[in-house]
């Protein structure tokens, strides 16, 4: 059967009506995110989305006004910026082309869009960003510090600061920067709901502030700022478990309160040797090691107008920390769910052991009463030992968090500057606490969720739960590997876990902020480490590895593909160049014979460095796809010489790699030459499917392999093999993990109890959920979701599939089902993308282009 006869099997149903038109824009943005305070980028650039009750809309013009007031914006007097007509289908990263903007400015704007008829569309609704500081003359702040140089792990200080003002504001800015965490409180109250801010970076290059609208915790007459630190990443002193130790300085903290009156006039509120410190609650704060709270040292009001200062001590001034002070435009971190115990076991008298059900990453919270000096000591863990007690053999210990009681009645308390990957907390009491609530509460990023994914089968449901509960719990401010015992950024899950990422969150705003890491990173001679920020310097094979490196180019190349985002593809030309010129001079005969490989896979020792495949096949398979990818990039950027050399690098290296690794056969070695088109064949599936088929439908390829091996599989059209190996139950599986009672992906794929019981990088059948089930799937050949393919593909047992997808352009949804030989598909999408369904046939798949729209076909006889 040919496509074209194919097509006669199924049936297309308009359901849109047939006298509507146009489009209407929405969900208008600024840098990547709704309606902004703290934007530093001179020319921030917008965005919108666009919906239309009809098929085959797109837009063909755009015109944005913007303005100083909402009642300019409403009379269309854009006393800032009228585009005009702009001739365009583009609806991201337009760069702001007004009149100059200023530190604290407001910004109000609107856009309206021609559809492909011509029509113009009503104005959207408005919206708004505020500047952060955009001018250095506009700081008036210095750092400031407690008086002694301390670098442990504690106790920590508290800031605090009071000042009058004659009226209310009309608008107040704060802009904190707190070395390594702050929390910023105003007359009594925290401000805002971020958790262990700002984001952590190499501080060397750049420190990082949060900005936040707080005109109203503000009053006339007596206000006070009262501001804890915490230690983070800028100084890991130790104590107790630390994955290093290190430090940036002591602790140290910046802040500008910016106001604006009424009757014209301005001021300014800053961090300067007005001042007043003391030692406050926190006598321990250590990233790893956990958190001590002393309820007794919290003096009453202190962050409140009114309070006896006495005995405080004046702040101390010292040195920035010696980055560039730049307004955080990634993502904050929130508490994002709150779990309750599903058991309580007292393990023996003192000691009762918690079960939240869910291994995550972030802290318990309780809610405790009792005696002044009554502690609780709370020890979180992913697995209990024989005995019932919390073990932290595979997350690292010992960690804990403590609190005294200062006896007030009921007292309710969570970490601030610490978090752990944990399931279970052990409790143990000194003196007479009565715990009355214990919960668990998962922090992480808080990027948007894009996307949905359920079928019919209730393994691969939770497969995906399982997979989704370790992204979610590394996602912090660096992707990390795991949420206890090293919290870094290995930069290899950053690029092969990116289309699993990108599919479930909008990560438009994260990726620069892992790109200008992985940057600042980069050491004199080239080398781009295997941890960003580097916090600390691994031994030689654990710090230089191409595969982990290599992210310097796949990331920006991912922003590119995925989000139509150019800017991370300039911003680091230079740093993907001088990691080229450095691998060429790791090189001997054109090939690279070092790194990690394809580290976890599954050979006869234990799990780490690769076994089956070469550690040269990956490294150099991996140097010879920067270089092709370098060559685009650079002919992208109008740098064709250099496009040159660097195809004509990738030929030499391609030669090489040929001779040397023809014969290598592991289920990487196949997978990655039919993905990245190496020689001597890309059409080897066979040979990798009739291996996994030996082994009993299980995978050997680990960490950089398996990423392939789906890719391979999916390319082929070979998704009854993925399912396949998806639901087995046996070891190694994610069934078998499953039915080992994880409840987020493991680090190893045996799920061995000396592993992580948290980490993400083995999660890669995600991918296949979308791009194979749903068959939503890129076409990166035009970037920024131009163009898509939905390919989806019934295998196995599955008779429904839904998924959804709510990309920079609008949601993509795909639902289906097979009932008997009837397979039913709805699809969705959105204005501006234009998509290619391939239906599955008996012998051949149906092929029809579309446009935007909802559309249903029908495919009868498929089984």
């Amino acid at each position: 059967m040919t496509p074209y006869l194919a097509r006669a099997f199924f049936a297309l149903v308009l359901l849109s009506p047939a006298f509507a038109a146009g489009l209407t824009p929405y969900a208008l943005e600024t840098e990547t995110r709704s309606a902004p305070v703290g934007i530093d980028a001179p020319r921030p650039r917008l965005s919108w989305k666009l919906k239309s009750p009809v098929r085959y809309q797109k837009q063909t013009a755009n015109q944005i006004l913007a303005a100083t007031s909402p009642e300019n914006l409403a009379r269309g007097r854009a006393d800032l910026w009228d585009s005009g007509r702009e001739t365009s289908p583009e609806t991201g990263w337009i760069p702001y082309a007004g009149a100059p903007l200023r530190s604290f400015q407001r910004v109000w704007w609107k856009v309206r869009v021609w559809d492909a008829a011509g029509a113009a569309s009503a104005w959207s609704d408005p919206t708004e960003f505020t500047m952060a500081v955009t001018d250095r003359k506009d700081w008036h702040a210095s750092w400031i510090a407690y008086p002694e140089s301390k670098l442990s792990s504690g106790p920590l200080p508290i800031f605090r600061k009071e000042f009058s003002l004659p009226a209310a504001p009309t608008r107040a800015l704060a802009f904190i920067s707190g070395m390594g965490f702050h929390e910023l409180r105003i007359n009594g109250a925290k401000v805002g709901d971020h958790v262990l801010a700002p984001a952590w970076t190499n501080y060397r290059d750049s420190v990082l502030y949060e900005t936040y609208d707080v005109r109203a915790l503000l009053k006339a007459g007596p206000n006070a700022l009262g501001v804890l630190l915490g230690n983070g990443f800028y100084n890991v002193a130790g104590g107790r478990y630390a994955k290093f130790t290190g430090s940036f300085g002591q602790p140290r903290l910046f802040v500008q309160l910016h106001l604006e009156f009424a009757d014209g006039t301005r001021r300014d509120v800053g961090t300067d040797g007005s001042w007043r410190t003391r030692y406050g609650p926190l006598t321990f704060s250590c990233i790893y090691g956990g958190e001590d709270f002393d309820a007794r040292l919290e003096p009453p009001g202190w962050d409140s107008p009114g309070f006896d200062a006495t005995g405080w001590r004046a702040a101390a001034g010292v040195e920035a920390p010696g980055g560039v002070l730049t307004a955080q435009s990634s993502p904050p971190l929130r508490v994002q769910q709150t779990f309750p115990p599903v058991s309580r076991t007292e393990v023996k008298p003192g000691i009762a052991v918690y079960d939240l059900g869910q291994n995550l990453a972030g802290w318990p919270r309780i809610e405790v009463s009792g005696a002044a000096g009554d502690q609780v000591k709370l020890t979180p863990g992913e697995l209990l030992d024989a005995n019932g007690l919390v073990t932290q053999g595979s997350s690292g210990g010992p960690q804990y968090f403590t609190y005294t009681l200062k006896g007030a009645g009921p007292e309710v308390w969570s970490p601030r500057f610490s978090y752990y990957g944990f399931r279970y907390v052990q409790v143990e009491t000194t003196g007479a606490p009565v715990i009355h609530s214990l919960t668990g509460q998962f922090v992480h990023l808080d990027a948007p969720r894009i996307g949905s994914f359920r079928c019919s089968n209730d393994l691969l449901n939770r497969i995906h739960a399982l997979i989704d509960a370790a992204i979610r719990s590394n996602l912090q401010h660096v992707l990390t590997d795991c949420p206890h015992r090293e919290k870094l950024g290995w930069l290899e899950e950053s690029h092969l876990m990116g289309p699993s990422l990108l599919y479930n969150w909008d990560l438009r705003a994260f990726l620069p902020k892992i790109i200008r890491d992985t940057r600042e990173a980069q050491t004199i001679d080239g080398l781009i480490p295997d941890i960003a920020p580097e916090y600390v310097t691994f031994a030689s094979g654990f710090r230089d590895s191409p595969e982990w490196g290599s992210a310097a180019v796949a990331l920006p190349w991912l922003a590119w593909t995925w989000y139509g985002d150019r800017q991370p593809l300039a911003d680091s030309y230079l740093t993907m160049s001088r990691y080229m010129d450095y691998l060429e001079s790791r090189s001997a005969d054109h090939l690279l014979r070092y790194g990690l490989g394809d580290w976890y896979d599954i050979g006869p020792g234990r799990p780490g460095v690769s076994q089956l495949t070469p550690q040269g096949f990956t490294a150099t398979a991996y140097w010879l796809t920067d270089l092709r990818t370098l060559e685009q990039i650079a002919r992208l950027l109008g740098r064709t010489a250099e496009a040159a050399k660097f195809a004509a690098q990738a030929a030499t290296v391609r030669a090489a790699f040929d001779q040397t690794y023809f014969a290598t056969t592991s289920q990487t070695a196949i997978a990655m030459r039919s993905i990245l088109a190496l020689a001597p064949d890309s059409s080897s599936i066979p040979e990798l499917v009739a291996d996994i088929r030996q082994r009993g439908n299980h995978t050997s390829a680990g960490d950089i392999g398996y990423h392939f091996v789906v890719q391979a599989l999916l390319d082929a059209g070979r998704s009854d093999v993925l399912f396949d190996m998806a639901t087995r139950t046996d070891a190694p599986s994610y069934g078998a993990q499953l039915a080992a009672g994880a409840t987020s992906l493991t680090e190893a794929w045996d799920a061995g109890r000396d592993s992580s019981q948290n980490h993400l990088m083995l999660g890669h059948i995600e991918e296949w959920f979308y791009a194979g089930l749903a068959g939503i799937r890129p076409d990166v050949a035009s970037p920024g979701l131009r163009r898509i393919r939905i390919q989806p593909e019934p295998v196995g047992d599955l008779t429904s599939v839904d998924a959804t997808w709510d990309t920079l352009r609008g949601p993509v949804a795909v639902h289906w089902r097979l009932t008997g030989d009837v397979f039913r598909i709805t699809v969705e999408i959105p204005p501006g993308i234009d998509a290619e369904v391939s239906l599955p046939g008996k012998t051949a798949r149906a092929v029809s282009e579309i446009g935007s729209g909802r559309y249903e076909f029908e495919v009868k006889g498929l089984r």
